[in-house]
């Protein structure tokens, strides 16, 4: 049976940045067992008549929803980085268990890995788009693809927690587990209740920095840093720029000279993601620096919104409430 029919969906351009993908239950008798199941992702709608059995992850940000789901045993090939620090020992083991076809990325951590390797494992879903492998390439041989609402390229709309909690739903529609979807939610938001309220608000910036040289990012309000940092008392110096993420120079950072520095990063040494800012000359006046409040942050602890954005909200206020 064809598990997708993907149409573009010129009308709900608009509905493609806002958030978690919207949800067409109307057949799916509240998720139980009845397809098919159509999802609004990235401006196109993907149906799916029977839930998927062969899933390939491209991205790694889709592993604490399948594992939260019980669903990580249809993940039959995984490509991309998945470090150890992101997950529990549960989840490391069923990860080990998944062939891993690349984890070979450029220098700003985007995938390399051809259409003919992905499409030769028959997938009936894949998670994540890369550069060289899009929706369309995949939909023209029946597979359809799910990418993460934060991360579609017309995405304009500011996130918040929220969205976790309504893509952990997205996807027990889309492999039908709705209770296991409840369970999860439910321990998420407690989570999100125990974050204690700061001794005092202070100003932070989330920045991506090249390590080597080069380029240094930072993130702004219709990114899921903004929330995090809110959430964990701190004012976003970058809040009034509505791009996701733009490039910076270090005098835009002075200017801006934030008490704290999150430093995102895909893989690698945390100490050389920190050297990458505060060797740069002049680093030395931020007074993040000076007060050595810098944290290297792997990057799906903060982007896109996952429970792992939670576990990230609850690193930053261990490490800077305590020294608030």
């Amino acid at each position: 049976m064809k598990a997708l029919r993907t149409v573009a969906a010129a009308t709900l351009l608009l509905a493609a940045g806002c958030g978690a993908p919207e949800v067409d239950t109307s057949n799916t008798a509240a998720g139980h067992g009845n397809y098919p199941v159509t999802l609004t992702n990235c401006g196109a709608e993907v149906t799916f008549d029977k839930a998927p059995q062969r899933v390939v992850l491209l991205k790694s940000a889709a592993v604490p929803y399948l594992h939260s789901l019980g669903v990580m045993d249809r993940v039959t090939a995984r490509a991309g980085q998945y470090p150890a620090e992101y997950y529990d020992a549960a989840t490391r083991a069923e990860i080990d268990k998944i062939p891993l076809l690349t984890d070979r990325t450029d220098t700003s951590g985007h995938l390399q890995i051809s259409k003919e390797v992905v499409i030769s494992q028959q997938p009936d879903l894949v998670l994540g788009e890369v550069d060289n492998l899009s929706r369309d390439t995949l939909s023209a041989v029946d597979i359809p693809l799910l990418e993460e609402p934060a991360l579609c390229p017309d995405a304009t709309t500011a996130p918040t927690f929220d969205d976790i909690y309504r893509q952990m739903d997205a996807y027990a529609e889309v492999f039908d587990r709705r209770p296991q979807s409840l369970a999860a939610v439910t321990t998420l938001k407690e989570r999100m209740a125990k974050i204690p309220e700061p001794a005092e608000r202070r100003t932070a910036a989330v920045l991506y920095p090249t390590v080597g040289g080069g380029v240094t990012y930072a993130y702004g309000s219709t990114s899921m840093a903004h929330p995090q940092l809110e959430a964990a008392g701190f004012t976003n110096v970058f809040g009034d720029n509505k791009e996701r993420v733009f490039e910076i120079t270090l005098e835009e950072l002075l200017g801006r000279n934030p008490d704290v520095l999150i430093l995102l990063y895909s893989d690698g040494d945390p100490k050389a993601v920190e050297q990458a800012v505060t060797n740069l000359p002049g680093a030395e006046k931020l007074k993040a620096v000076a007060s050595g409040n810098v944290m290297p942050q792997l990057f799906n602890f903060t982007e896109p919104p996952s429970p792992l954005s939670i576990d990230g909200l609850e690193r930053i206020v261990q490490r800077f409430q305590a020294t608030s």
